[in-house]
């Protein structure tokens, strides 16, 4: 039987303890600690993001590249350049994933995006807390990542913020299903991911990375301006299963972050 977010939340102290234990170090966790070759990559402890780039050899640019995400999108330069221009539409079914990291929705035939004349598909979307991207230094309870695809094999992510504050509808249907321990559900219900964009359209935009292992310098980044809004218990329900799952941010090195005018 599948075991909900709402339920995991009813679970006793001691299994909630042990259902977390592998994400509540911290990322400055005791270096002396720490084998020499940890087995898996995680966000704190053993195989924590300090370690990375050591854990396999596809993950080299974890620790050597110049170009990695997330950033702190601070000292935007102002630009005419495009913002985003998605043209998701509401998908019918789909995959609710706990893959031990995150939260994670596959769709299939959910629309995609445009960005600088080449088209992009929607693949996946999920979760981070607290927010990966900071905006002045700040972090945010939450943040998802829409990851799009071109027929090239081009990635574009798409990140939008979440303050607290009022509840948001577009969370509810995915948390109620999401597994509480690794594995996969099945969506019984329309996911219309174009409600978890803000009315404003201004958006940060710069060159980076997959936030995760293999850390692969190839995404066109585009971060919201604008915050959704989650509720309290929304950010505590993902919260009790992910007390950080967000990369450190990483220095911008020679690259711009621009700020579409919207």
């Amino acid at each position: 039987m599948t075991v909900s977010i709402r339920a995991s939340l009813m679970l006793s102290a001691l299994a909630m303890a042990a259902l977390t234990a592998a994400f509540v170090d911290p990322p400055e966790a005791d270096e002396a600690k720490k084998p020499a070759h940890p087995a898996h990559w995680s966000y704190g402890g053993e195989g924590g993001p300090e370690r990375w780039g050591e854990l396999a050899p596809e993950n080299k640019s974890c620790s050597t590249g110049a170009q990695q995400s997330p950033i702190d999108l601070a000292g935007a330069l102002t630009a005419s350049v495009d913002a985003p221009h998605p043209h998701w539409v509401p998908a019918h079914g789909g995959t609710v994933i706990n893959n031990g990291h995150t939260i994670q929705v596959d769709v299939s035939n959910g629309g995609g995006m445009a960005l600088n004349g080449k088209d992009y598909a929607l693949k996946q979307f999920h979760f981070h807390h607290p927010s990966e991207h900071t905006i002045d230094g700040k972090h945010f309870p939450l943040e998802v990542h829409f990851v799009h695809a071109s027929n090239d094999g081009d990635l574009a992510v798409v990140g939008v913020m979440f303050a607290e504050g009022a509840s948001n509808p577009s969370l509810d249907a995915i948390w109620a299903t999401a597994p509480g321990r690794e594995g996969k559900a099945a969506v019984a219900f329309d996911i219309d991911v174009a409600k978890f964009l803000p009315a404003k359209s201004e958006a940060y935009r710069y060159e980076g990375s997959l936030t995760t292992p293999p850390c692969s310098e190839t995404v066109h980044w585009t971060v919201m301006a604008a915050p959704q809004t989650a509720s309290a218990g929304q950010i505590a329900a993902f919260s009790s299963l992910f007390p950080w799952n967000a990369r450190p941010v990483q220095p911008l090195n020679r690259r711009y972050v621009l700020k579409t005018s919207g």
